[in-house]
């Protein structure tokens, strides 16, 4: 299976926002000895904007700034702006560069100044980026539709007491990068990586969701996975729907016996897997309960459904 073809449509961006403002796209640079470069000293999000019928809005905007002062603070970074602030210069880039539908990436790190490991000797910076998505999915055509094949990965995730999976660690990023391409050269999808343990833990890039009577099954915080916030949205609606949830550890095998399986993230939003290890995930097509959630988050995030829990910020 060959890997998706992402073509981001660059040319299209105006500005991004650096270091306190909008500046022309193709003079934000930085140096080669750029600390971050080398050493991974650096965190980030992803977020995602939509066109909707009331205009361009962005999905859970806050919590995603959040999140990434939480990263900062892990990492002993102290960050020169407020959540306030951050939260209005995503809107300010997103705006100025006139996007709808958009893939959003604010980013924090450490540039030139010194090669030392210890990254406080490098200055600080703080960038935000935007761009049109398109038709086709991060995890191929059709994924959300159809669903995907993924596989249990030869790599562990990250071990609690070597990185903070917390943290939405750019350093933490190589382990996902080994994840994902094994999947595909081997003809997959995605690949699941298990933790320490030998529990389920997340994909490359993503929460895992498993359905078992009825049940919406995920693996817990403790487990050593990143605190998603779609993956949060999706418990959020499953109680709304009446569904039953629970955040525990996970067995592998469960993998293979469960009855609906899905992944969540920004870039997947909710992703129906079909099959692991190429055995059929139940009857090998995405499930009524994935379907109903993904409909859900879609249908807010869209603006097709009401905005019950303020989760959309207008641009």
């Amino acid at each position: 299976m060959e890997a998706p073809l992402l073509k981001y449509p660059f040319s299209e961006v105006r500005s991004l926002w650096l270091d306190g403002g909008l500046v022309p796209f193709a003079e934000a640079k930085i140096h080669i000895l750029a600390h971050t470069l080398h050493y991974g000293s650096g965190v980030f999000e992803g977020i995602r904007s939509y066109k909707t019928p009331e205009g361009t809005a962005i999905f859970r905007l806050r919590e995603h700034v959040e999140r990434l002062f939480d990263s900062a603070k892990t990492l002993r970074i102290e960050l020169p702006y407020t959540v306030d602030e951050l939260c209005g210069a995503v809107v300010e880039t997103v705006r100025d560069n006139e996007l709808g539908d958009s893939y959003i990436r604010p980013i924090v790190f450490r540039g030139f100044g010194s090669l030392f490991v210890n990254p406080r000797l490098s200055p600080l910076s703080v960038a935000i980026a935007a761009w049109p998505t398109r038709p086709g999915r991060y995890l191929g055509e059709g994924s959300q539709e159809n669903g995907i094949e993924a596989c249990v990965s030869s790599w562990r995730r990250l071990s609690p007491g070597s990185l903070p999976p917390l943290a939405k660690a750019t350093a933490n990023y190589l382990n996902s990068q080994l994840i994902k391409m094994e999947a595909e050269e081997n003809g997959y999808n995605e690949g699941i990586g298990l933790d320490e343990h030998g529990d389920v833990c997340e994909g490359s890039a993503e929460n895992v969701f498993l359905v078992q009577d009825g049940v919406l099954l995920t693996p817990s915080l403790a487990g050593a996975i990143l605190a998603g916030i779609t993956r949060d949205a999706v418990l959020t609606l499953a109680r709304d729907l009446g569904i039953e949830t629970r955040e525990e550890g996970v067995p592998r095998s469960l993998l293979y016996i469960c009855d609906e399986l899905f992944l969540t993230g920004t870039s997947v939003e909710v992703a129906p897997v079909r099959a692991v290890d190429r055995i059929p995930v139940g009857a090998g097509r995405p499930g009524e309960i994935t379907r109903r959630l993904q409909t859900e988050l879609l249908g807010i995030a869209r603006g097709e459904q009401p905005d019950r829990h303020g989760w959309l910020t207008p641009v």
